[in-house]
């Protein structure tokens, strides 16, 4: 498993490879850390956000490598959101950065 370092180092350079996202979004790692994405900037501060997702470090892996379902990742309580509007929105967006951050 990645530490929250390296997790930040992938989320950056696919970030700054041009998978940026166009709102705000912070990963609070429920304890571990955060790592806040702000178009190309990409940094571990816990600063607020259009959108904040809460999910264990193990967790964020597997939505990126695509073995867990975030829909289900939802519905069991393993991932939280806090606008779930917005997070269908910016789908896209945040399955291309975390397909680059692999």
């Amino acid at each position: 498993m990645a530490t929250l370092e390296e997790l930040t180092d992938r989320i950056r350079r696919a970030a700054e490879s041009g998978a940026g996202l166009s709102r705000t979004v912070t990963l609070d790692l429920k304890g571990e850390g955060y790592i806040h994405v702000a178009g190309a900037s990409v940094t571990n501060e816990a600063a607020p956000a259009d959108l904040t997702v809460r999910i264990s470090r193990a967790d964020l892996e597997k939505l990126g490598k695509g073995e867990l379902n975030p829909m289900s990742a939802v519905m069991t309580g393993r991932m939280k959101l806090s606008d779930m509007g917005l997070a269908m929105s910016l789908t896209p967006e945040i399955q291309a950065l975390f397909e680059r951050a692999v």
